[in-house]
C-alpha cells in the first residue's frame, strides 16, 4: 500500500540528521580528546559511559554525590586505562550552585577550556516515602510529599540543560552541529545527551512520580530538538528499558520475572553512537534486551523463535524518528515484541527471574 505523502516536513529546517542507522559502529578514534561531563557518573550508565569513553581517549569529569565510590571509579579507570585526564567532581545536581560551580571547574580542567558533550544522566527511581501513600495528612502541619525524584529527575536535569546551553556553544573551537559533518574532521562537538527512560514512553506502575520525571525528559528533548539549531547544539536522547543495574532493585527484578532485562553494555553502546558522531543531529533510541527478530513486508517486526538465517539480534531502536515527519507507531510494536517475549519465557523463565530477584536483594543486604 503506498505511503501517504508527509506534510509540512521540518527536517531540513531544524537540521535533523537522517534516520539513525543502528548497524552503523563509529570509530572510537573520533572521540579522542573530546571533554565530556557526565552528572551521576559514580555508577550505573555513568560508570559505564565512563570507562568505555575514557578508553577512547576523550577527557571525561565525571560529577555525582557519590564522593567514594566516583573516587574509587576514577582511579580505576585511569589505571586501567592509561588515561590521566579522567576526573571527578562533587556534585548535587538539585542544587543550582552545585551545578554552576561543577560546569565552570570542568571548563577549567578540560585542555582547551570549553565542554564538547554534556550528559545529563543524575537520576534516581524513588524517594523515602511512596508518593501514593500518603501520611499524616489529618495533622495540623502535614507534611508534604516527597518530591526526591522530581528534583533529581527533573529539576537537576532542567538545571543541567541550562548550563549546557551555555557552554556549548561557547567551546572554543567549535562550530554549529550539522548531519553534514566529517567526524575524523571534527575535532571540537557541541552535544547534549538526555537520558530518559522507558518510563517516559509508557505507564510503569507505582511509579507516578518517576514516569512523570521521564515523560517531562522525553518532552524536553522533543521540544528542544526542535530549536537546538539555533545555538548549533545537537541534542540525542537515550531511553533504556528495565536494565541490569544497581537502580533494578528486588521490587523491579520481581515485578519483571517471566520478562528479561537488558543489559548496561547495549547502553553504553547506543551512547557512544551518540557521542562519537557529530552527524547525528536530533536523534532518540530505546534501548532494551536483545531480542532476535526479522523485518516482514509490511516493516514490522517479529520475535524469532528457533533458527532462522534471516533473523538478527536486536537491543537498540530509533524512537520518535517522525515527529517532523509523520506520526510515530514505535509504541505499539514495541509493546507487541516485549510481551511476546514474555510468552514465550513462560513459567520457567518467570521462575528462574524470582529465584534470581531474590538472590539479588539477599546479596544487597549481605553487603
Amino acid at each position: 500500500m503506498p505511503q501517504e505523502a508527509a506534510k509540512y516536513p521540518l527536517v531540513d529546517l531544524v537540521r535533523q540528521s537522517p534516520p539513525f542507522d543502528i548497524d552503523h559502529v563509529p570509530d572510537d578514534a573520533w572521540m579522542k580528546d573530546k571533554v565530556i561531563l557526565i552528572t551521576g557518573g559514580a555508577s550505573g550508565f555513568g560508570a559505564g559511559f565512563l570507562k568505555r569513553w575514557a578508553a577512547a581517549g576523550a577527557v571525561i569529569i565525571a560529577a555525582d554525590i557519590d564522593v567514594r565510590n566516583g573516587d574509587r571509579l576514577v582511579q580505576e579507570v585511569k589505571k586501567a586505562t592509561g588515561n590521566p585526564n579522567v576526573y571527578f567532581l562533587h556534585c548535587d545536581v538539585t542544587d543550582w550552585q552545585s551545578q554552576v560551580n561543577l560546569f565552570r571547574e570542568a571548563a577549567k580542567l578540560s585542555p582547551h577550556g570549553g565542554i564538547d558533550t554534556v550528559v545529563a544522566n543524575a537520576g534516581i527511581s524513588q524517594g523515602k516515602r511512596p508518593f501514593e501513600e500518603p501520611i499524616h495528612l489529618d495533622r495540623a502541619n502535614p507534611p508534604p510529599p516527597d518530591t526526591a525524584v522530581l528534583d533529581v529527575n527533573l529539576t537537576g536535569v532542567v538545571y543541567t540543560i541550562h548550563l549546557a546551553l551555555w557552554y556549548l556553544p561557547r567551546n572554543p573551537g567549535s562550530s554549529p552541529a550539522s548531519p553534514n559533518s566529517t567526524p575524523s574532521a571534527t575535532l571540537r562537538d557541541r552535544h547534549l545527551m538526555l537520558m530518559a527512560s522507558v518510563a517516559g514512553l509508557m505507564p510503569i506502575p507505582a511509579a507516578p512520580l518517576y514516569g512523570a520525571s521521564k515523560h517531562a525528559v522525553v518532552g524536553l528533548y522533543r521540544t528542544l530538538r526542535s530549536s537546538s539549531f539555533m545555538h548549533g547544539v545537537r541534542v540525542s536522547m537515550l531511553c533504556p528499558y528495565f536494565i541490569d543495574t544497581p537502580m533494578a532493585d528486588t521490587s523491579i527484578r520481581v515485578a519483571m520475572a517471566g520478562g528479561t532485562l537488558g543489559e548496561v553494555g547495549d547502553v553504553v553502546e547506543a551512547a557512544t553512537r551518540f557521542a562519537a558522531d557529530p552527524r547525528v543531529v536530533g536523534r532518540a533510541v530505546f534501548v532494551g534486551p536483545k531480542l532476535k527478530v526479522k523485518q516482514d513486508e509490511a516493516g514490522d517486526w517479529r520475535l524469532v523463535e528457533g533458527k532462522d538465517q534471516d533473523a538478527e539480534q536486536r537491543a537498540i531502536w530509533e524512537i520518535y524518528p517522525h515527529d517532523f515527519e509523520s506520526s510515530d507507531v514505535f509504541q505499539r510494536r514495541l509493546v507487541s515484541l516485549m510481551n511476546r517475549v514474555t510468552e514465550i519465557r513462560g513459567w520457567t523463565g518467570w521462575a528462574q527471574d524470582m529465584v534470581a530477584a531474590i538472590l539479588y536483594g539477599l546479596r544487597s543486604w549481605w553487603r
